[in-house]
C-alpha cells in the first residue's frame, strides 16, 4: 500500500484523511467523506492530512501578463480552475484528479513562493492541467493552461514504496500530481523535491516492508541516504549535504511519523535526526512535533499565540533553509571550480630509470591500422567525454623511435609546455569493464575474459596520447588513456611492456592504501608525510602496497612517483583528504628535488591532424586476421561509390567505377535513439506532399491553349474528356507529365502525371494528375538518383494555364529474373552515358518512373501501370482514398443490430476488444526501472455485444453506446491465475456494461476448448480466445460454465488484424488488402521458399521464419566456427558453410562464369580458388534460390556497443554491401534484412538509405520499419529493424500485427522533412494478449548455483505457464542450465542484491567484507559511486530481475558491470543461465548451442528471437497465399 503525508490548512481540530488517487484501500478512506458510495477500484492513493492552524477564504488569483512566470504554449487557455478540470480528462470521483506541469506556486501578487509556505500564507497555482493518465489520443492529453486555480489547501508526499517522490497538491476543487515546474520556478521547487527525497531515502533504509533495517545507527543512516542522494546535480560530493539533510531531520520525522502502517515514531534512529536537527537550529526539542499543535476557533487566545508563534517560527525556518539551499549551491560551484588540480609536477626520467628495465624497443609483427581509420574523424566533438570508449589488449607505449617508454612520463591531464609524446598500439575491442585486481601480480590481474575478447579485436596503433587516468575500487584497478579519437581502457599489456606497466600498478596500489590509511584515522591531519612513510614501510612483504622495510627508499619510491598519487588524491571525493598534511609534505618533496610545476589546461580535444605515430610509416606486415573488404557486384559498387570505397589499388584495377551523377554527402541531422520518441504531430499523413492548393481560383482561358483532338468521352459529371492539349506550342497528353507552377516551387516545381483532361461548362481547361515526388524527396534523400521520380497517392485538378512546360518522364518496367541480369545492366549503363550527354550539352533533365511511394505505409510498391493514365476520367488513386475514408466512416445499420466503425462490421453477439483505460482497473503507481517497465500495463478487455443504443446523433461514434457483457481474464482474479493458466484464456461473467463506441478497438472470437485451432510455437497470431469458467467479480469465485451457455462465434471471420480488416479482398496499389487466408479454401497450398540465410548465427531467424511453413533453409553461411556448429545441429538438412561470406560469393560467381561481375579483393579470390570443388558444388546457383535472409553483423551500428567506430566493426558495416551483392546476383523473389534499431541511423542514416537505393535499383519492392519483439510473444525488449524486399511479380509482405502489451512508444524513422512513420503501433496503452513476464518464461526452471556447469539435467518440475508449456516443445532433458561463475567478490555482492524488483548495486550496503584469501575489501565497487554523476548512477548494474516484468536486451556477455547489467536471477544469487536468456529470446528448449559458455551466449545475444522470425514468416506466407489464390 503506497503512503502519503500530508500538510494542510483548517479551521477544524487535527484529523487524519486520505483522498482517492489511484486506489484507496479502505482503512484509509476519507474520513471527512462518511458516506461516499465511490467505486474504491477507480480511485487513486491518497495520504493522511494534517490540519492547520489558520482559516483562510476560498480566493483564486489571476497573474498579470507582467508577473505571469508560466510559458506561453499552444495549447489552449483558461482562467477558471473549474472549467480547466471540465476540459481535460480525467478521474473526477469522488474528486477529480489530475496532472500538474509547467507549474509555479505564488503569492497573491505573483510572486514565486516554496511550497512549505502553503501552511503560512496565502499560496495560488498558475500551470498546465492534464489529465492524470498519459493517454495515446494526444488530442486529449493536450491539456490545459490554467492561470486562475483557487488556494491551495494542502500538500502531500507520496512514492515511499516506489522509492521515488511524488508531489501532490490540493485546492478545494480537484487535487494534482506535480510533474514537472516551469523553469522560473526549477531552483525554487527543487529545493522542496530534495527534502522529500530524503523522505523517500529515509524510509527506504528504514521500513521492514522494503528491506530496510530499523535498527541503523545514525551515522550509518546518514551514511546511506547521503550515497543515495550524491547522485543529484543539486548536490555536490562531500560532507555539505550531510549537513543539509541533518537540517532537514524534523521534517522528515514529522513526515514519517505520520504514515499509517508503520511505528516511525518509535524508531531510535528517527527521534535522534530530529533532535540532532533542533540541535543544530538551536530549537528547544518537543513530544510531539509532527500534530503541530491544531487549534480550533474556539481556543483560548493564549494558545492561539502559541500557534501563531509556531508559525513565525517555521517561516523563520524557511527563510534559513532557502539561504542555506542557496549557499549550498554557491559552494559546490566554488568547489566543482576548485575541484580540479591547476598544477602537474613533471616527473625526472632519470630518477624513476631505476625502477624500470633497460632499454627495449617496440617491435610487432601483425599489421596495425591506423587510429584514424578505425575512428570516423569527421565526427566533430569537443568534448573529452563525448569520444567513444574500448579496451586495448596486448599493448605496448613507446615513442616516436619506438623505445618502450613509461606512461609516468606525460601528465594525467593536459599540459602544453610537456615535450614527451607517447603512442601506443595493441588489439582493440569493445569495453568489458574488466580490470586489475589490487593484490595481484600484473601478470595475472587481467580479467579473464581479456584474452577471449581479444581474439575478436583489430590490431591498432594510436595517436599521441592526450591524457590517462586511474580508477580504482577496493579490489579492482582501471587505467584508462585518451587520444583525441577515442579513451581505451587498459587489459592485460604485451609480454614484453609488462615490465614498463608494473611501477605504475605497483603506484596506484600505493595510492589506494595510504588513501585507506588516511581513511581509517578518526582525524586526516594525523598524520604527516613522515609518519605515512614510516607506516607504508611496515607492510610485509606479500602487501600489494609493499616496498621496502626501509623508509629511505620507501620515500624515495613515493616522491619520485608522485604525480600518480597527486591526481589520485585529488580525485578523491573526500575534501578532507585533499587537503591533508601527507599531501601538502609529498608536493613539498617533489618541489625539493627540482621536480617542474607546469600548469594544467582545462581538457578538450585538439584539432585532428595526420596521426603521427611511426607506425603509420611502416610497410605493411602479414596479419593473422586481415579486415576483409566486401566482396560486391558492379551494380552494387558502383550504388555506394566512394562512400565504402577502401580497396587496395592492386585490387581495384579496372574494376572501380564511380557513380560521378551521386554525391553522398552527410546530412545535417543525426536520427539518434531519442529521435524515435517525438511527439505525434510529426507522424506522417498522406498529403504533405508538395501540391497545389486546392482552393485556387479559376484562371483566364488562354487563348494560347487550346485542345489537340476531338472528345474521347465524358466524365461520371457529363463533363467532356479529351486526349491532348496544346499549350504555347507544346503538346500535353494523357499518361504523359508536365512541371507545374506553383508558389512554392522555389527550388523544384512538382511533377504531375497525367491521369485524363476534361473541360469545365465555362470552357475552362483541366488536367487530373498524380503528384511525383523526387528522390531527394522521400526517404532516400540524398542517396537516391537524381532521375529517378516516384507515384503518389496526391492527385488533383489544376488548369491547363498552370502548367509551366511538359517534362519527359520514362514509366520504366524491368524485366524480372537473374537471367535478365547483364542486359539490365547495359541497358542502364547506356542510359546513363545519354544522361550525362545530354547534361553536358546543357538539355533539360529526363526523369524515369517505376515504383509508387507511399510514405504512410513505409514502403516502395511496383507501379499499378494497368490503372494508370487511362483517360477515363477515373482515377485509381481518388477511387483508392474515397474507398478507404468511406471504410473507415462510422454507420450504424437501420436495422440496429450491427455498426461499422475504423472499417470492421461489427454484429450483436460478436466479441469485440475495449481499451483497457474505460474500466477504470486497478493501476499502481510502478517505478520505471529496467526490465519493469510492463508492469501495470493491461490487455483490452474481451466483451461481447449485446445492444446497440444510437439515440440520435448515430453518425457521431462518440455518442453511440453499446451494451456489452465483460470476459475477465486469469490476471483480473490474480498474479498467480494469470502465471498458472493459458494466456488465451477468458472468463464468461454476467457483468453487463455500457460503454461508447469510440472505446472500442477491434474484433476477436471466444470458443470452447475443443474448438481452439492448433498452435504450434509460443507466438499467437489469431485473435482467438478460450472459455471454460464462469467468474463472479463480486465473490472472486470461478466454476465450471454451464452448458447452456452457448458462446455464439462471429458472424464473419476474425481477421489477422482485426482492428484495420477490410470487408472484402482486393488488390490496391500493389499492396495485398484481405480478409482471412483461413477464408480462401480454394487457394493452391503455397511451396515453401528455398531459402539462402546469410549471416545465420545459430539460427534464430531462419528457425521462426521456417515454422511459420513461409520458408525451408537449404544453404547457410556464418562465419564464426561455433555458431555455424550450433546451425549444423538445429538445421541438419540445410547445407551449411563456415567460412567468409566475401570468399564464397567470389567463389559462386567464379564458378558460374560472371567472375568479371565480381569486384573483390585479392586475398578472396586466392582463397576462393582454394575452396574444394565439393563444397563448391554445395553452394547454391543463380535460379535456385527463391528467398535470401539474414543480419549483417550488427555490432558497430548497435548501441550495446561502447565503441562502434572499430575498423573491424566498420568493416562488418561493409558486409552490407556483400549481403546485397548476394541479393542482386541471385535476384529471389523475396528478401529480408535484419539488423539492430540504430541501423537506421548509423552514419547519420546513409547506410540505412543507401540500402533502400540499392533494392529499389534492382527493381525490387521495398518496405521498411522497426518492431519491438516483446510485442510479437517475447519477455524482454528487443528493438530491431526490417527490411522487405518483394519482386515486381510478388506481393509486398505486411508487418505483422503487434499482440502482446509492451511498454514504450511508436518506434519511427525518420523520412524527408522531419516526418516520420512508424511501422507498429505502441501496446503500451492496450493489445489483444498481456506481456510475457519472467516467470512466465523461466519460472519453472530448477535452481543452480553459480558457475554452474552440468550440462543436462532433469526438469524436476512440469511446467506451469501457457508460455512454459510452449517452450519445452518435445524436449525431455534440460540443457545449458549452466551459469557464467562469478569471482568470490562479485559473488558476495549479488548475495547482498535485495531480492525485489529493480534492486541494484546502489542498494548494497557500505560495509567492508573479508574475503577468503583474509583481505579487507568494500563491497561497493568504488568506481561506480566516484563516477556515478556522469553515466547516469550506473543504474541497473549488478541488477535483479522481477518476476513480474520483463527481461532487458540479451546480449552476447551477460556481466553485471556490462552495459545490460541486469543479470542476476529474481531469487537465486547466479547469473542468468544460458537456457534462461535462449528462453528470453524464445529459443524452444530443444534448441541447441555449440562451443562453451561465452560461445553460447554470444549465440543467443546476436540471434532474431524466433517468435518475432515466426510472425514475420506468416506475413510472408500469407501474401503468397494472396497471389496464388488471384491467378
Amino acid at each position: 500500500m503506497d503512503k502519503k503525508r500530508t500538510q494542510r490548512k483548517t479551521n477544524g481540530p487535527a484529523v487524519d484523511e486520505t483522498a482517492d488517487c489511484s486506489k484507496v484501500p479502505a482503512e484509509i478512506k476519507k474520513q471527512e467523506r462518511p458516506d461516499s458510495n465511490e467505486d474504491t477500484s477507480t480511485s487513486r492513493k491518497r495520504p493522511k492530512r494534517r490540519a492547520a492552524c489558520i482559516d483562510f477564504k476560498n480566493k483564486s488569483v489571476r497573474l498579470s501578463e507582467k508577473t505571469n512566470l508560466v510559458g506561453k504554449s499552444r495549447v489552449q487557455t483558461v482562467q477558471e480552475e473549474s472549467m480547466a478540470i471540465s476540459l481535460t480528462t480525467g478521474v473526477n470521483v469522488p474528486r477529480p484528479n489530475r496532472r500538474l506541469t509547467n507549474f509555479i506556486f505564488h503569492n497573491a501578487d505573483g510572486e514565486p513562493q516554496p511550497v512549505e509556505m502553503i501552511e503560512v500564507k496565502d499560496i495560488f497555482i498558475s500551470g498546465h492541467i492534464l489529465p492524470l493518465e498519459e493517454t495515446s489520443d494526444k488530442e486529449k492529453d493536450n491539456g490545459i493552461q490554467c492561470n486562475g486555480f483557487g488556494r491551495i489547501e494542502s500538500w502531500a508526499i507520496s512514492g515511499y514504496e516506489d522509492g521515488s517522490p511524488v508531489i501532490w497538491v490540493s485546492t478545494d476543487t480537484a487535487d494534482y500530481d506535480c510533474c514537472k515546474p516551469a523553469n522560473v520556478y526549477k531552483k525554487l521547487y527543487g529545493q522542496f523535491f530534495e527534502k522529500a527525497r530524503a523522505c523517500i531515502e529515509v524510509h527506504k533504509r528504514l521500513s521492514k516492508s522494503n528491506g530496510g533495517r530499523p535498527d541503523l545507527t545514525l551515522d550509518e543512516l546518514l551514511a546511506a541516504v547521503l550515497r543515495s542522494m550524491s547522485g543529484s546535480k543539486n548536490f555536490p560530493s562531500g560532507s555539505s549535504i550531510k549537513e543539509l539533510i541533518v537540517s532537514w531531520g524534523e521534517f522528515i520525522y514529522d513526515q514519517l511519523t505520520g504514515l499509517e502502517g508503520e511505528n516511525f515514531d518509535e524508531l531510535p534512529v528517527l527521534s535522534a535526526l530530529r533532535a540532532e536537527s533542533q540541535r543544530k537550529a538551536n530549537i528547544p526539542p518537543t513530544e510531539n512535533s509532527h500534530s503541530d499543535g491544531v487549534h480550533s476557533a474556539n481556543q483560548p487566545i493564549n494558545a492561539a499565540h502559541e500557534t501563531l508563534e509556531k508559525e513565525d517560527l517555521k517561516l523563520a525556518k524557511l527563510v534559513q533553509e532557502k539561504e542555506n539551499w542557496k549557499s549550498l549551491r554557491q559552494n559546490r560551484r566554488q568547489r566543482q571550480a576548485n575541484s580540479v588540480s591547476k598544477f602537474y609536477i613533471r616527473i625526472n626520467e632519470v630518477e624513476i630509470a631505476n625502477d624500470y628495465p633497460l632499454p627495449a624497443y617496440y617491435e610487432s609483427t601483425v599489421q596495425e591500422t591506423d587510429e584514424y581509420i578505425i575512428c570516423d574523424s569527421s565526427i566533430d566533438i569537443h568534448d573529452p567525454d563525448e569520444l567513444p570508449r574500448s579496451m586495448l589488449h596486448n599493448w605496448s607505449l613507446y615513442n616516436s623511435d619506438f623505445r618502450l617508454i613509461s606512461l609516468e612520463l606525460i601528465p594525467m591531464r593536459p599540459c602544453p609546455d610537456i615535450d614527451v609524446t607517447i603512442f601506443g598500439s595493441g588489439i582493440m575491442t569493445d569495453d568489458d569493464g574488466s580490470g586489475f585486481s589490487v593484490d595481484a601480480e600484473s601478470s595475472n590481474s587481467a580479467s579473464s575474459s581479456s584474452g577471449l575478447h581479444a581474439e575478436d579485436g583489430i590490431p591498432v596503433f594510436l595517436s599521441a596520447i592526450k591524457e590517462w587516468m586511474i580508477e580504482f575500487g577496493s579490489e579492482m584497478v582501471f587505467i584508462t588513456i585518451r587520444t583525441d579519437m577515442g579513451w581505451y581502457r587498459l587489459g592485460k599489456p604485451a609480454e614484453q611492456y609488462a615490465p614498463w606497466y608494473e611501477p605504475v600498478l605497483k603506484t596506484a596500489r600505493i595510492s589506494i592504501s595510504i588513501i585507506k590509511l588516511l581513511k581509517d584515522q578518526t582525524r586526516v591531519s594525523r598524520l604527516t608525510f613522515q609518519e605515512v612513510i614510516k607506516r607504508v614501510a611496515e607492510y610485509k612483504k606479500d602487501h600489494p602496497a609493499f616496498i621496502s622495510h626501509n623508509p629511505e627508499v620507501v620515500e624515495r619510491y613515493i616522491v619520485v612517483h608522485g604525480q600518480i598519487i597527486l591526481q589520485q588524491f585529488s580525485e578523491y571525493p573526500d575534501a578532507n583528504l585533499r587537503k591533508c598534511a601527507f599531501l601538502s609534505g609529498l608536493q613539498n618533496k617533489m618541489e625539493e628535488r627540482n621536480h617542474t610545476r607546469l600548469v594544467v589546461k582545462k581538457r578538450k580535444i585538439e584539432d585532428k591532424e595526420k596521426n603521427m605515430n611511426p607506425r603509420g610509416a611502416m610497410e605493411p606486415v602479414v596479419s593473422k586476421k586481415r579486415a576483409m573488404p566486401a566482396t560486391t557486384t558492379r551494380l552494387i559498387n558502383r550504388i555506394w561509390g566512394e562512400y565504402y570505397s577502401n580497396y587496395l589499388a592492386d585490387d581495384m584495377e579496372d574494376t572501380h567505377e564511380t557513380n560521378k551523377d551521386e554525391e553522398l554527402e552527410e546530412e545535417a541531422e543525426e536520427n539518434g535513439e531519442e529521435d524515435f520518441e517525438d511527439s505525434e504531430e510529426e507522424k506522417l499523413e498522406a498529403g504533405q506532399l508538395t501540391s497545389i492548393s486546392k482552393s485556387k481560383k479559376h484562371l483566364l482561358i488562354n487563348s494560347e491553349t487550346k485542345w489537340d483532338g476531338e472528345i474521347v468521352g465524358r466524365t461520371y459529371a457529363g463533363k467532356a474528356l479529351y486526349k491532348q492539349v496544346n499549350v504555347r506550342g507544346d503538346v500535353v497528353a494523357v499518361n504523359g507529365s508536365v512541371l507545374v507552377d506553383t508558389e512554392d516551387s522555389a527550388d523544384h516545381q512538382p511533377i504531375y502525371f497525367v491521369e485524363y483532361m476534361f473541360e469545365e461548362s465555362d470552357g475552362s481547361k483541366w488536367i487530373h494528375g498524380r503528384l511525383m515526388i523526387r528522390a531527394c524527396q522521400t526517404v532516400l534523400g540524398n542517396t537516391g538518383n537524381d532521375r529517378e521520380v516516384f507515384l503518389t497517392t496526391n492527385c488533383m485538378d489544376f488548369q491547363v494555364e498552370e502548367i509551366a512546360k511538359p517534362v519527359v518522364v520514362e514509366i520504366r518496367l524491368i524485366s524480372w529474373g537473374h537471367q535478365h541480369r547483364k542486359a539490365n545492366a547495359n541497358s542502364e549503363k547506356a542510359d546513363r552515358s545519354r544522361a550525362e550527354d545530354r547534361r553536358n550539352k546543357g538539355l533539360p533533365l529526363e526523369y524515369f518512373c517505376k515504383s509508387f511511394y507511399c510514405p504512410e505505409r513505409g514502403a516502395f510498391f511496383s507501379l499499378p501501370t494497368n490503372s494508370m493514365g487511362l483517360g477515363t476520367g477515373v482515377c485509381q488513386s481518388c477511387r483508392t482514398n474515397d474507398s478507404e475514408k468511406e471504410e473507415k466512416l462510422f454507420k450504424v445499420d437501420k436495422s440496429m443490430d450491427s455498426f461499422r466503425y475504423q472499417g470492421t462490421v461489427f454484429h450483436t453477439l460478436d466479441y469485440l476488444y475495449v481499451a483497457p483505460r474505460h474500466f477504470m482497473v486497478d493501476k499502481k503507481d510502478i517505478e520505471l526501472f529496467k526490465g519493469g517497465r510492463n508492469i501495470g500495463l493491461q490487455a483490452y478487455v474481451v466483451c461481447q455485444l449485446l445492444e446497440i443504443e444510437a439515440h440520435n446523433a448515430s453518425d457521431n461514434p462518440e455518442y453511440v453506446n453499446i451494451k456489452v457483457r465483460r470476459f475477465f481474464r486469469p490476471e483480473d482474479v490474480s498474479a498467480e491465475n494469470a502465471y498458472t493458466s493459458d494466456i488465451r484464456e477468458v472468463y464468461y461473467s454476467d457483468q453487463i456494461t455500457v460503454v461508447p463506441v469510440v472505446v472500442v478497438e477491434g474484433k476477436c472470437d471466444v470458443r470452447r476448448r475443443q474448438d481452439m485451432p492448433f498452435l504450434d510455437g509460443s507466438y499467437i497470431f489469431e485473435h482467438i480466445f478460450v472459455c471454460e469458467l464462469l467468474y463472479d467479480p463480486q465473490s472472486g469465485a470461478l466454476k465450471q460454465l454451464p452448458e447452456h451457455i452457448k458462446l455464439t462465434g462471429s458472424r464473419e471471420k476474425v481477421l489477422n488484424n482485426a482492428a484495420t480488416q477490410k470487408r472484402k479482398e482486393k488488390l490496391i496499389e500493389g499492396e495485398a488488402r484481405f480478409d482471412s487466408i483461413e477464408g480462401q479454401q480454394e487457394a493452391d497450398p503455397v511451396k515453401c521458399l528455398a531459402t539462402l540465410d546469410i549471416f545465420a548465427g545459430c539460427g534464430g531467424l531462419s528457425e521462426g521464419l521456417q515454422r511459420s511453413g513461409a520458408s525451408m533453409t537449404k544453404w547457410a553461411i556464418e562465419y564464426e566456427e561455433p555458431a555455424g556448429e550450433a546451425f549444423k545441429l538445429n538445421h541438419p538438412d540445410a547445407s551449411t558453410v563456415v567460412s567468409n561470406c566475401n570468399v564464397i560469393l567470389r567463389a559462386i560467381m567464379t564458378a558460374y562464369g560472371d567472375e568479371d561481375d565480381c569486384i573483390s579483393t585479392s586475398d578472396a579470390a586466392e582463397m576462393a580458388a582454394e575452396l574444394d570443388e565439393t563444397e563448391i558444388k554445395k553452394l547454391p546457383r543463380p535460379g535456385q534460390v527463391d528467398f535470401i535472409n539474414g543480419g549483417p553483423p550488427c555490432q558497430g551500428f548497435s548501441g550495446m556497443n561502447r565503441f562502434n567506430q572499430s575498423t573491424w566493426s566498420k568493416v562488418q558495416c561493409e558486409m552490407i554491401l556483400a549481403f546485397l551483392s548476394y541479393v542482386e546476383y541471385f535476384r529471389p523473389r523475396f528478401f529480408l534484412l535484419e539488423n539492430v534499431r540504430n541501423f537506421v541511423s548509423f552514419n547519420k542514416g546513409q547506410t540505412f538509405r543507401l540500402t533502400l537505393s540499392s533494392l529499389l535499383a534492382m527493381g525490387y519492392q521495398v518496405r521498411f520499419g522497426i518492431l519491438e519483439a516483446g510485442a510479437y510473444g517475447v519477455a524482454q525488449s528487443r528493438k530491431r529493424a526490417f527490411i522487405w524486399a518483394a519482386s515486381p511479380e510478388e506481393i509486398l509482405p505486411e508487418w505483422p500485427e503487434p499482440m502482446h502489451v509492451f511498454a514504450g512508444p511508436e518506434l519511427k524513422i525518420a523520412l524527408s522533412k522531419g516526418v516520420q512513420y512508424a511501422a507498429a503501433r505502441s501496446t503500451a496503452s492496450g493489445a489483444p494478449f498481456r506481456a510475457i513476464t519472467v516467470k512466465d518464461a523461466i519460472g519453472d526452471l530448477p535452481a543452480v548455483g553459480n558457475g554452474a556447469s552440468t550440462p543436462t539435467m532433469e526438469y524436476e518440475n512440469e511446467p506451469v505457464s501457457w508460455f512454459q508449456k510452449r517452450i519445452r516443445g518435445e524436449s525431455l532433458v534440460l540443457s545449458d542450465h549452466i551459469s557464467k561463475e562469478m569471482n568470490e567478490l562479485n559473488y558476495m555482492r549479488c548475495q547482498r542484491i535485495p531480492k525485489r524488483p529493480g534492486a541494484d548495486w546502489r542498494d548494497l550496503p557500505d560495509e567492508k567484507v573479508r574475503l577468503t584469501s583474509g583481505q579487507i575489501v568494500d563491497l561497493i565497487p568504488w568506481c561506480l559511486p566516484n563516477t556515478a554523476k556522469r553515466h547516469n548512477q550506473w543504474k541497473g548494474l549488478f541488477g535483479r530481475l522481477d518476476w513480474e516484468g520483463n527481461f532487458p536486451t540479451s546480449v552476447t556477455d551477460p556481466q553485471p558491470m556490462g552495459k545490460v547489467g541486469m543479470c542476476f536471477h529474481p531469487d537465486q544469487d547466479r547469473i542468468l543461465t544460458v537456457r534462461e536468456c535462449a528462453r528470453s529470446q524464445g529459443f524452444r528448449d530443444d534448441y541447441k548451442f555449440a562451443g562453451n559458455i561465452h560461445h553460447k551466449h554470444r549465440q543467443i545475444g546476436n540471434a532474431v528471437p524466433p517468435p518475432l522470425a515466426f510472425a514475420l514468416g506468416r506475413k510472408l506466407k500469407e501474401a503468397m497465399e494472396i497471389k496464388s489464390s488471384t491467378k
